[in-house]
Formats: structure tokens, sequence, C-alpha cells
């Protein structure tokens, strides 16, 4: 049985796509799946500034994992993410998304941005709906190149990807390659416990300890 993930997240400047595509990335490492991207524009709002896109929430409601993602902008998730959250009232009504799992990414210009508190509103997001969150799952630091550099999970986060880009930064290279190997890492690791949920794999994501 094919399990499918889907993505979606807003992206203003594209860094938030470059995440975004690197844990669609990591996702399709796993076999036996069908990953799906489904970019938040301003386009989908109504003059009311409400979200509507029929054929991406059906895909959605097919899906057995989604993961969100969008830019950190004051202290929280984008207006358009947030209009896309406040749209899902009828999938909270019916309990549509309960049991599929959830996961989330987030990227700012600064190393903190209070990127975390994005997290949170997209964690608490999920349990409205009654969704199963997966974690990183990767230690803060953690050695990841063959040459002993810190290149996995390198903003501490522990709920979702975190990444980190200069303004202005041009997005083929922020965020920097660290930042996209831990999406790809937690790309694959929903993957694959949605898999293993559904009885069609087993989990075998390296661990990495802390320090080396």
């Amino acid at each position: 049985m094919t399990t499918k993930i889907s993505i979606v997240y807003h992206t203003r400047t594209e860094h938030t796509g470059s995440l975004a595509q690197a844990v669609a990335d990591g996702a399709q490492r796993v076999s036996g799946v069908q990953v799906n991207m489904y970019p938040l524009t301003a386009s989908q709002l109504d003059k009311d500034g409400k979200w509507n896109d029929e054929p991406v929430m059906a895909a959605l409601d097919a899906s057995d994992a989604i993961i969100f993602g969008c830019p950190t902008y004051m202290g929280s998730v984008s207006s358009v993410c947030k209009a896309f959250m406040e749209a899902t009232l009828s999938v909270w009504a019916s309990q549509g998304w309960k049991d599929k799992f959830a996961g989330g990414f987030t990227n700012s210009a600064t190393l903190s941005g209070d990127k975390l508190n994005s997290l949170v509103d997209l964690v608490v997001f999920a349990a409205q709906l009654g969704m199963i969150w997966v974690p990183i799952g990767d230690l803060p630091g953690a050695p990841g190149g063959s040459d002993g550099s810190l290149t996995l999970n390198r903003l501490g986060g522990y709920l979702g990807a975190m990444a980190q880009s200069d303004l202005g930064g041009d997005p083929a290279s922020a965020p920097p390659e660290m930042d996209l190997d831990t999406g790809r890492r937690y790309g694959e690791r929903v993957t694959q416990i949605a898999r293993r949920f559904n009885g069609e794999g087993e989990y075998t994501t390296s661990r990495v300890p802390f320090g080396g």
C-alpha cells in the first residue's frame, strides 16, 4: 500500500520553500510512498482573507501524514498559513484528520526569531484536529558529516525542523546545507513512522549520539 505524504507550506521569499523541498526529498528516500507538495499562496485567499482551495483540501484528506511549514513572522506563523489553519474548521468538526501523522517546520532570518512559538502553534493546531505529532528525533548539534562537523539540528529544535536564512540571502544557499539536511532527516522520519503505522515498513533512520 502506498503511503501518501503531503507537505503544505507557505513561503514568500523561497527560503522556506527550500526547506520544504528538503523535507520532501527526505520523505522520498523511503520506498512505497507518494510525496506531494502544496504551496499556500495569497491567491488562495478570498476578498475577506479566507483561505479556500478545495483540490488541495481533498488531497490532504487522502494523506496518511501532513507536514506543515511556514516562515516565522513577528514570532508566529505567517498570515497565509494562519488563514489555512482557520479554514480547517469543517475538518475539525468531522474529525477528518484524526490519527493522521503531523509534523512541522519553520524558517526565520535570525537564529532564534521565536521560531519555537511557530512550531507550538502548529502542534496545537494538529492537536485540535486529533493528529499525531512527530518530533524531530535528532539531538541538537549532532555530527552529521563524514568530517564530524556539526550539521544536524544546529538550532536545537525538538518539535520540528528549524532553519535560519540571512535576510536577502539567495535561496540557493539559504537556509544553509546543515539546516536542509535536518529537514531531510525529519521528512524521512515522519514518513517512516507513517509507513510503519500502516504496517508497510520498519523504522531505520540512524541514531546520531550527542557529541559523536
